[in-house]
Parts: C-alpha cells; structure tokens; sequence
C-alpha cells in the first residue's frame, strides 16, 4: 500500500470518529480544506462517497460504516507494532495522553509527572482536564484518571493516591445568615455550588454516607461551575456552600476561612486511579509512566 493511501485511511478515521472535520483536522495537526480534499480524493479513487456532509454534521454512509469498522482496528494494530518497533530505542519515547480532572492533576498527577519527565526527556505528555466518564479507548487516549469506584470492571486499574474525602464548607459570612445544616436533607434549603459534570449532562448530586446509609442530594444554588477549584474561590467567598475533595479545603478551614458541616457524613473513598484498556500492549515509555504514578503507601 502506498504511504498516501494509508494517510488517507487515517483521515477517514479520525473525520468517522469525531464527527467533524473541523475537530478532525485539529487532532491530525492539517488544515480543514486539506482534510475535506483528502477525503474527496480517497471517495473519488475508489468510487464510492465514505460520508454524508451537511451544514451541521458529518457522518458516514452505509460504505463508508463498512470501511471504518474494517480499517479503524488494522490502523490501531499498526500503530502498536510501530510502538513495539520503537522500544528498541536506547531511550524509551513516544506520545502519551491522558484524561483527568483538574484536582487529580493538580494533587497527583503534576506533582510526580514533573519528575518523570526530567528523567525521560524523549517521552511527551499531553494531559486533558476532563470530568466526564472518558470512553479512553473511543476518544483516542492512552490513560485516564478516576476514583477506583468509577472504573469499568474492563479495564486495568492502577491505584495512583491514597482514599479521598470530601468536605461540604461554607465562609462565615455565608453562616451569618444561614442556619448550619445538621443533616444532608438540609441542604435543600441553602444556596450551593454546583458542579457539572459532561458526561451525564447534568450537575453532580452529592454524596453522603452514614452509618450504611447513603445519601445523594442534588442541591440547587446560584452558581455552576465545570471545575472543582472555582467552586472553591466562590464558597471562600461567601456565594454558598461548596462540596470540595477535603485536601483543598483543610487549610482554609484551619485558618478559620471557611467552616466545615456534615462531617460525619463524609467518608473515605477509595483514591483516584490510572485506568487504561486490559487489551493495550503497553510501550516501554507508557509502562515507566504506571509505575511512575503507583500509588505506593
């Protein structure tokens, strides 16, 4: 097979996966014309049209569903081998990305990923802020972080920190004029910060557990963020109460910025996790990865 028609095959991929051209191209580093030319030029060679273009969507036609689920996984089994090829480098290298929220990078990720790639500077890392419950196979990505309870029983779970809790906090001068809940039922009647969470469309429901009792509330407020670190500056400063991993939150309660509630309420989870596909043959630069982030007590 000529190079050009494999770059071809690998277009078609990537515009069938995404859905887009637009956001096609960005992933394969090429301009959207060139993209919409390549895949002209692939339908027009073989005589068929592989996709159905209008103004607001792209997909694949009956033809074009065919050759995807046939070429989509020889690509990805090339795309191994080369990485098996490329171990034989003296220095281990290649491309890694992975899917985290924002608090997993910041608390866990960073912290050792700074080291790592100090030692191995021939291994690149891209890491992308997402909160959903990433499909990482589908979207194309080598890793993702999750807390170990959320993780699909297919796939490989690698502890990478120790059991989290969370902390519903308030400002004082949010207290001020607001009675302390005693009970998650409570909460009903306050103004909290919610969370957004992609992949349910929806705002996360807060979770409590007491004596075998679990509780979820979905709570209502002013305010919605996507990200757990702007939840936090709006309870510091007094728009309501916030649900919070416990680690961000402590310093402000020990210096009296804000006042923790419902504590007995708020167990320990299990941590979060490195969780990738069992089916992966993993490349000498992704396994020094894992056993960089382990989790070791």
């Amino acid at each position: 097979m000529q190079r050009g028609n494999l770059d071809d095959l690998q277009a078609l991929v990537a515009v069938g996966h995404e859905r887009s051209f637009t956001k096609a191209a960005a992933k394969l580093g090429v301009s959207q014309s060139a993209l919409s030319q390549t895949i002209r030029q692939l339908e027009a060679r073989i005589g068929v049209r592989l996709l159905t273009r209008t103004t607001r969507s792209v997909s694949p036609t009956e033809a074009g569903e065919r050759l995807l689920r046939t070429v989509a996984p020889r690509l990805e089994e090339i795309e191994a081998g080369l990485a098996a090829v490329s171990e034989l480098r003296e220095k281990p290298a290649g491309t890694i990305r992975i899917t985290a929220g924002d608090h997993a990078i910041e608390t866990i990720l960073w912290p050792k990923l700074a080291k790592f790639l100090a030692s191995y500077p021939d291994i690149k890392l891209e890491i992308v802020i997402d909160y959903g419950l990433t499909d990482v196979a589908a979207e194309r990505y080598d890793a993702g972080v999750r807390w170990g309870e959320q993780v699909a029983k297919d796939m490989i779970a690698v502890r990478i920190g120790p059991d989290i809790r969370f902390a519903a906090v308030g400002a004082k001068s949010y207290f001020a004029k607001r009675p302390v809940p005693k009970t998650p039922q409570d909460l009903i009647g306050h103004n909290c910060i919610n969370l957004r969470l992609p992949t349910y469309g929806g705002l996360y429901a807060w979770e409590f557990e007491r004596g075998g009792r679990e509780v979820r509330v979905r709570v209502e407020g002013q305010l919605i963020f996507n990200g757990v670190f702007q939840v936090l500056n709006a309870a510091l400063a007094g728009f309501g109460l916030a649900y919070v991993p416990e680690d961000l939150a402590q310093s402000h309660i020990a210096k009296g910025r804000l006042k923790r509630v419902l504590e007995e309420w708020c167990p320990p989870w299990s941590g979060y996790h490195l969780y990738y596909p069992s089916r992966r043959q993993s490349s000498a630069a992704f396994s020094l990865l894992v056993d960089a982030l382990r989790y070791r007590r």
